[in-house]
């Protein structure tokens, strides 16, 4: 008997059945919607994470203040790094793109009769944009010049616009922060929410050294942060390792002396949580994975009846010249059809209710943005564990059906 004739036999005695096909296909379809829909979510997490550190900026290497001792008391978050620091560090180490100091500070902007509380009001040097791989919508950023002369000048985010000028354009208009007065230069361009739905566009940046001086009012040339970027990916690590190098060299960091200071790359911290949430899918997908052996045994338990019920239908086809092979080879695509066709239906299902996840996400943290992520691959393989469910668990019954005596079989009541 031919491959095809088995098939077309394989395919009649299912839909002799419908009912029961459909209540043996239940549990592979559960189990593959539930291991594609957590997929489809966990790998969505991953690549929020690592859209997130892409916004972060290009390739970026974070330099935080340390430790230090006063009066035998250990405190973190002193002001330990200095603007000098951040200048050295663009200008000395050959695998450094860019660096720029960071001052944080918070108060209102008043525009005429308008104010606003941005979320993030920072000091930053003249290369911050290109560390951060930020664009200007119009206007210029500021220059050294403007850091050194400690200028008024501002560069505002997109959320400030309809915030205080609404119709008014920005540009060149002179607006209060804390009392002290900034002339807009310049309007970035739209960078949109972050993971934890957070605006980024609520944003103002000053020159660092106005923001110290005249908001701050500190008469030191310390710095919250400093931000660099490296050159390349690849460049990541060396550039680590020479921020490291010059900041000891000037820190004067030696044996009996701690850093006042830690360099963090931020690849380490996206492989990290990439790690995390890459062990949490497989953990869960795992889990949900157990519903398919749930399916599968009652695969088995199906077929088994099936063979049961089939008895004397099995006895005259072996009576007339079927090979047990052939019987085999039947039940076998029978089972593999029923766990395919549950296959294709879970994924169809898994999907919908990825999408559906990924809407209520989104719906309820606006502007977060979770991504979409229908893999293929994860697709192909559920298909093909599906496949191999409904031969694992339907070749006992299919080689009993084939280790049936035919003049038993056709005795059989």
């Amino acid at each position: 008997m031919s491959f095809f004739d088995t098939v077309r036999i394989a395919l009649r005695a299912l839909m002799k059945n419908k009912m029961r096909a459909v209540l043996t296909i239940i549990g592979v379809v559960i189990g593959i919607a539930a291991v594609t829909t957590i997929v489809s979510i966990g790998q969505g997490a991953s690549k929020l994470v690592s859209g997130e550190f892409e916004a972060l900026g290009t390739n970026v290497v974070l330099v935080f203040p340390g430790q230090t001792k006063r009066g035998g008391v250990r405190q973190s978050g002193a002001p330990t790094l200095t603007a000098a620091d951040a200048e050295a560090i663009g200008r000395e180490c050959p695998s450094v793109l860019a660096a720029s100091a960071i001052v944080g500070t918070a108060g209102q902007i008043i525009y005429g009769n308008e104010n606003w509380n941005p979320k993030e009001m920072q000091g930053v040097g003249a290369d911050y944009l290109t560390v951060r791989n930020w664009t200007l919508d119009a206007g210029g950023f500021f220059s050294e010049g403007d850091i050194s002369s400690n200028a008024k000048v501002c560069v505002i985010g997109q959320s400030l616009i309809p915030k205080l000028f609404r119709t008014v354009n920005p540009m060149d208009e002179t607006i209060r922060v804390n009392n002290v007065p900034f002339r807009v230069i310049g309007i970035l361009a739209k960078k949109g929410a972050n993971m934890v739905g957070d605006d980024q566009d609520d944003i103002i940046l000053m020159p660092h050294t106005t923001v110290r001086k005249r908001i701050n009012g500190s008469p030191l040339d310390n710095v919250h942060l400093i931000m660099v970027s490296a050159r390349s990916t690849d460049q990541m690590g060396k550039a680590t390792k020479q921020i490291e190098s010059l900041m000891n060299e000037r820190h004067e960091v030696g044996p009996a002396k701690e850093a006042d200071f830690s360099v963090q790359d931020t690849t380490e911290i996206a492989a990290t949580l990439g790690m995390i949430t890459g062990t949490l899918t497989l953990m869960l997908s795992a889990i949900a994975g157990i519903s398919l052996l749930v399916g599968g045994v009652g695969i088995m338990n199906i077929m088994l009846v099936s063979v049961t019920e089939r008895t004397r239908e099995i006895g005259i086809r072996m009576a007339i010249g079927a090979r047990g092979k052939d019987i085999l080879r039947q039940f076998l695509i029978e089972s593999v059809v029923l766990s395919c066709i549950g296959g294709a239906i879970g994924i169809a299902m898994g999907t919908a209710a990825s999408m559906a996840a990924t809407l209520l996400i989104n719906a309820y943290k606006p502007g977060t943005e979770w991504p979409m992520v229908v893999s293929i691959p994860a697709a192909l393989v559920a298909m093909g564990f599906a496949a191999a469910v409904g031969v694992f668990f339907g070749y006992y019954p299919a080689l009993r059906a084939s280790k049936l005596d035919p003049i038993d079989a056709l005795r059989y009541e």
